[in-house]
């Protein structure tokens, strides 16, 4: 019996016995504030309208008035009062009487959630002083003039951000008199990269209109042999993302209490951004079919898919790297934090970190896929978030890795970082979070090992500088490319290098030393690979080249294995296989040519084109063996798109996206998308097939809102072909 009573109990009150208040990680839900709050009796000729009475609060909210304006919130589509912490912002109070500074006391009052506690930064009451002090609470009057007075309020540079309400409290001296619950005057609070005393502050302003204004950005794909962008819409200012933002906090179960610490916020964002252990914003798929969702290639930008996770709830299908990497770039951007997409060619998934990729060749020297577990990613695209790091010694501030793709857990959850780059690039990988992952990623050595019968394994090749030999991200101001490896490492081979990989291996990551494994190369002959630049479904052909340096004559017997792959560099299919003897004359070099017809890899393509290459070729005469491999890209076409009439801000204009199907076969399910990140929200159209060599036109009226520099991105989807974009910058004058 005594056991029913007391879960009954438990379903009545919110507590348990170990706190007094229960957990408050709602930035929606909100507490009921009396009115008038009596200190005791109070007696019966007591009128409050006696006394000072708040009128109207006036929140200077426009995008065209001061707060917005010198807070950089201008751009966003909210209709409330939206400021960054450590920054002064002005309201004004309009009382029924001239407010007498002697007699008359007031104060302010932001909530957040529904249990505000001062000491937990969630109730934060503000007196009026005469001064105010650099990044912290305070308000002062700065101009009187009847019944109104205008406030300056300086907020704390470390306060929580998120969205607060606002009471004015009058003091009488029977008891405080509030304003009444006023959704207007809401405020939102976000980080602050232009104050200096903000743990995101960055000093650049340049930088600062790329990484936390700019609305749109460049992925990077393709290989590091061919690289491809394409344009992805951020949308952080577009109407109701901060809002699903914030709710991402309040789905990780953030405490608002840590909702000022730029550290914490990522670190929870990085594992609600994906589905995997907590209903997060995407569902990952990486095995090309998309039943009941999108192609990850489809999107076009972040705000269609956070949009639709606030309103349902559920997991948006489906994404892969760059789709993560879009949406928390998204969500960082949206709450102030500086932040940018990083793309990594060649990028080492290496299922137990121990620097060492490991692909094994059976006795012929061809690869052993049922052996084989790693896999290289021809790229793979993260995070960085800038801020500074109070919990690592001094240096190790700016910029951090966030990885919202699930991998691998961390502490328990599919998430990653924030990780430091300084800490990265000198293998201090002991400084939390996640460093050995990251490390692993850009450092990793391929080894092509080679399983005897009796179970001995002998290293029969050893790639150093495959894995991470390109890391980019988009340049500051333009659409070009940064190369940014320096950052991650030291140059390949140079002193600084092995002093960091001593670093990583003294704090733990594995690395097994190349004496634990008998390895002696063939040294005197080298061999590479070549592939002619090639565009979807026609025939192309790639080039195997040795280069004997020494004076004998060897036969080499090759090998040549082409097999359709995911971008993970995880193999779907083996559409070509190839052998041929090699005569190697001494000192010369000697070139093989293999064509590939489009009739062999058209039947299994998957959606990025992506061919993985592998050449071993067995030395006869010493029995060693050398080994290659490459990635390939196949060139895809793009969508072109026009403008028709005049581009005037308040005025109609067309827009006209054109395909031609370039494949010998007709396309089926053809979808396409549109959208111009400030002035043209996502449409979406259907297109039943498109015939070879045909070409589909569709023109989208509409109505820009905003002059300015604005980007259209287009994107195609058929059962046969992804990864189709086009886009094209426009000029919206003003009307």
């Amino acid at each position: 019996m005594s056991e029913t009573t007391s879960t009954n109990e438990e379903n009545k009150l919110p507590l348990n016995g170990r706190r007094a208040i229960p957990p408050n990680y709602s930035n929606d839900e909100e507490n009921e504030v009396p009115e008038m709050e009596a200190f005791g009796l109070v007696p019966r000729g007591f009128n409050p309208r006696d006394y000072l009475r708040v009128v109207d609060i006036y929140m200077f909210k426009e995008p065209q008035e001061i707060n917005k304006q010198e807070h950089h919130t201008d751009k966003y589509y909210n209709p409330k009062l939206i400021v960054r912490r450590g920054q002064a912002f002005q309201i004004q109070i309009d009382f029924n009487r001239p407010y007498q500074p002697q007699s008359d006391q007031f104060w302010l009052e932001f909530l957040m959630g529904r249990y505000p506690q001062q000491n937990k930064g969630t109730y934060i009451p503000i007196p009026v002083g005469s001064a105010l002090k650099p990044g912290q609470w305070g308000a002062k009057v700065i101009h009187r003039e009847n019944n109104s007075i205008r406030l300056s309020i300086m907020s704390s540079a470390t306060c929580i951000i998120g969205k607060f309400r606002l009471y004015v409290a009058v003091l009488t001296p029977y008891g405080i008199l509030r304003t009444r619950r006023n959704s207007a005057t809401d405020t939102y609070i976000l980080f602050n990269p232009w104050c200096q005393l903000d743990a995101v502050y960055l000093d650049d302003e340049k930088e600062r209109e790329e990484y936390v204004l700019n609305d749109v950005g460049i992925v990077f794909h393709g290989n590091v042999e061919d690289v491809k962008s394409r344009s992805w819409s951020y949308g952080q200012f577009e109407e109701n993302v901060l809002d699903a933002c914030l709710f991402l906090m309040d789905k990780a179960e953030l405490e608002l209490s840590g909702r000022g610490n730029p550290i914490k916020i990522c670190r929870v964002a990085s594992a609600v951004i994906n589905s995997r252990d907590d209903d997060g914003v995407i569902a990952g798929s990486w095995n090309n079919s998309y039943d009941y969702g999108v192609a990850p290639s489809a999107w076009t930008g972040s705000v269609d898919i956070l949009l639709e996770y606030y309103s349902s709830k559920k997991p948006v299908r489906y994404g892969q790297c760059w789709v993560f990497a879009g949406v928390f770039n998204t969500f960082l951007r949206c709450l102030g934090i500086p932040a940018r997409l990083i793309t990594n060619y060649s990028s080492a998934h290496d299922n137990n970190a121990n620097l060492r990729m490991d692909f094994f060749l059976d006795d012929e020297g061809k690869v052993d896929t049922r052996l084989t577990k790693d896999s290289v990613w021809n790229y793979h695209c993260w995070n960085e978030a800038w801020m500074t790091r109070p919990d690592l010694p001094v240096g190790f501030g700016g910029w951090q890795v966030v990885d919202g793709t699930p991998q691998e857990t961390s502490d328990g959850m599919y998430r990653c970082g924030p990780a430091s780059v300084q800490a990265i690039k000198h293998g201090h990988v002991c400084f939390q979070f996640d460093a050995p992952f990251v490390y692993a990623e850009v450092n990793s050595d391929i080894f092509y090992t080679r399983m005897e019968k009796n179970g001995t394994q002998v290293v029969e090749n050893i790639d150093t500088t495959r894995i991470g030999q390109l890391i980019v991200t988009k340049e500051v101001g333009g659409d070009g490319m940064m190369d940014i490896t320096e950052e991650y490492k030291f140059r390949e081979g140079s002193d600084e290098e092995r002093l960091a990989l001593e670093t990583a291996v003294m704090y733990g990551v594995k690395k097994q030393s190349i004496q634990d494994t008998t390895y002696q190369p063939q040294t005197d002959v080298d061999m590479d690979f070549q592939a002619q630049k090639a565009v979807l479904g026609n025939d192309f052909k790639v080039t195997i080249t040795f280069r004997n340096k020494s004076r004998n004559s060897y036969t080499a017997t090759t090998y040549f294995s082409g097999n359709i792959v995911f971008y993970t560099g995880v193999p779907k299919s083996e559409f070509k296989k190839h052998s041929f003897s090699a005569k190697l004359e001494p000192s010369s070099s000697s070139s093989f040519d293999v064509v590939i017809k489009s009739s062999e890899y058209m039947r299994d393509l998957l959606e990025q084109a992506s061919f993985h290459f592998f050449v071993t070729a067995r030395i006869n005469e010493t029995g060693k063996i050398l080994a290659v491999q490459k990635a390939v890209m196949l060139e895809i076409p793009t969508l072109q798109i026009k403008t028709k009439g005049e581009l005037v801000a308040g005025k109609e204009m067309s827009v006209i996206v054109e395909f031609t199907n370039p494949l010998k076969q007709t396309l089926q399910n053809v979808t396409l998308r549109l959208e111009g990140p400030g002035m043209l929200r996502t449409i979406k159209k259907q297109f039943g097939r498109i015939q070879m060599n045909s070409t589909l036109t569709w023109e989208v009226k509409f109505t820009p809102m905003r002059a300015g520099l604005r980007k259209l991105i287009a994107s195609l989807n058929s059962d046969a072909l992804r990864h189709v974009y086009g886009e094209l910058n426009v000029q919206i004058q003003k009307p």
